[in-house]
């Protein structure tokens, strides 16, 4: 149902029953599937790829320029998935040449105020809630929870499952599973009741949780943990995303509360 009073440039490719409100803003070379809303004084700009039955509030801009002094106006997208809800005054740029797309997956919800910078990944059913700041290449896997106001340093990797306390600094990578708080940003155990909202099992969870008590309260350096998980845990689905996540973690996976900078 395409508004009056919205400007939507003649290339831009939207479905039929797409409803866009009063003084929305949609450029050229943008795509917006069925199903999807769009609210007052939304900006969608080049590069928009928006998937089926989404729900934009008003104030968001969808697909502005990145923020990097690099950008040279290269020809990239920010790709919104099915479902999936941003509110109010949410910005998403699009991706550089380095990965040259920004994608927020399906079922998502972006709360007020979040700023999902460019090349960034959001994996499906991700809630990142109110005012948080998300840097450049920063990669947040399925089902993770990050609490309002926090800040994700640039490419910093967020694992499954994960529970971030709002108002949370993060410069280190979270490993999957686990609820992370406190001033120094300590692990704080595993996410156990979101898990059970997931149906994970008993045993997946005692296995999630042994895994971390060897990683996190034996002692040991994250070299030798990761050799005793290998050598002394069941083999499990869990088990070896943890291990690959923790091998593959570029920046440092965040301390235990067990180090001897907590005590």
């Amino acid at each position: 149902m395409k508004q009056p009073l919205a400007y939507i440039h003649p290339e831009a490719k939207i479905a039929p029953n797409v409803v866009i409100e009063p003084f929305v803003t949609i450029d050229k070379n943008v795509v917006i599937e069925e199903g999807t809303r769009i609210g007052s004084n939304v900006t969608i700009m080049e590069g928009a790829r928006i998937g089926k039955n989404c729900n934009i509030f008003p104030g968001a801009v969808i697909a502005g320029v990145p923020q990097d002094l690099k950008f040279q106006g290269e020809d990239t997208v920010a790709i919104i998935g099915d479902n999936t809800t941003i509110r109010e005054c949410v910005t998403v740029n699009r991706g550089t040449a380095s990965r040259g797309k920004t994608v927020v997956g399906k079922n998502c919800l972006l709360m007020a105020y979040t700023h999902i910078a460019h090349d960034t990944i959001v994996g499906d059913n991700v809630i990142i809630a109110n005012a948080t700041q998300v840097a450049g290449e920063v990669r947040i896997d399925d089902f993770a929870i990050i609490g309002g106001t926090s800040a994700i340093h640039q490419f910093v990797h967020v694992g499954s499952h994960v529970m971030i306390q709002g108002g949370s600094l993060l410069s280190k990578d979270v490993p999957p599973y686990v609820k992370v708080g406190n001033a120094k940003m300590s692990y704080g155990g595993i996410n156990s009741i979101g898990l059970r909202r997931r149906n994970f099992t008993n045993e997946q969870i005692t296995g999630i949780q042994n895994i971390y008590r060897v990683l996190y309260q034996s002692g040991l350096n994250n070299t030798d943990a990761i050799e005793k998980i290998e050598a002394e845990l069941p083999a499990s689905k869990e088990r070896d995303e943890i291990i690959l996540f923790v091998k593959n973690s570029q920046r440092g996976i965040i301390k235990g509360y067990t180090s001897t900078s907590d005590r």
